[in-house]
């Protein structure tokens, strides 16, 4: 998911490149705002730590891209490609990395496991908002 600030920062399409060049498919796309109760489910395993409620104003604060991309150990090269959560960590190169300064205003999501992007998927998408279609170019990755 890209985060409200990657919308006013006008990066999506930069975002969405990296993932594109990295040879993962996009079979889910959607530009939605998020409700607090959505960023509650969202974010339940937060709940009660420090940082729950910043996280939940900066999500609802603007519209967020949900994205579903698929790919060989895609959960795993995502969050790669995301970086550090902590921007000081974040290696250059990273989406994170090149483009955050603040833990708060972090622009990108990425699900952590197979049954936490499965979960978080349920949660922002029908299951006909998923087109699985045949990627031509996938042979060449």
């Amino acid at each position: 998911m890209l985060k409200p600030g990657v919308l006013n920062r006008r990066l999506v399409g930069e975002v969405i490149s990296r993932l594109e060049k990295k040879g993962l498919k996009l079979v889910g796309l959607k530009l939605m705002n998020i409700s607090p109760e959505l960023a509650s489910k969202h974010y339940a395993e937060h709940k009660g730590k420090p940082f729950y409620d910043p996280l939940v104003d900066y999500i609802t604060s603007g519209p967020v891209v949900a994205m579903v991309w698929q790919g060989d150990d895609s959960v795993a090269l995502v969050r790669k490609m995301a970086g550090s959560t902590k921007p000081e960590d974040a290696q250059p190169g990273t989406i994170r990395g090149d483009f955050c300064i603040h833990t708060t205003n972090n622009i990108i999501h990425a699900s952590d496991s197979d049954e936490n992007a499965a979960r978080e998927i349920s949660l922002f998408f029908e299951d006909s908002e998923l087109i699985d279609w045949e990627d031509q170019a996938a042979k060449w990755y």
